[in-house]
């Protein structure tokens, strides 16, 4: 399963309303937006779709904060070796700076 959620670390809340692409080998595959929560309603990636390769999810941070004076799109882009384990890929984000890390 693959999962993710974005923290809005400038106000200090969960990142509401941004746009999150996916995309595998190059080919675009989801577009999704996060909840009140930062988080997708559903799973990226549920059992039945998730499988080994080359993924890259592009979060639209220019477009969520209004401001595109430095940050337009966030790329992270990362590999499933495993398709028995669970990815979860969160975003923690400023208009000027992002950190990502494969959670729990």
């Amino acid at each position: 399963m693959l999962t993710t959620h974005v923290l809005d670390t400038m106000n200090g809340r969960p990142a509401a309303g941004m746009k999150i692409e996916l995309f595998s080998s190059g080919k675009l595959i989801k577009t999704v937006m996060t909840n009140a929560d930062g988080r997708t309603d559903a799973p990226l990636l549920d059992a039945e779709e998730f499988a080994t390769g080359n993924y890259e999810l592009v979060f639209h941070v220019g477009d969520y904060f209004g401001d595109r004076s430095f940050l337009d799109q966030v790329p992270v882009r990362f590999i499933i070796s495993n398709a028995e384990a669970k990815y979860h890929v969160p975003l923690l984000v400023t208009p000027w700076a992002y950190s990502t890390y494969r959670g729990s």
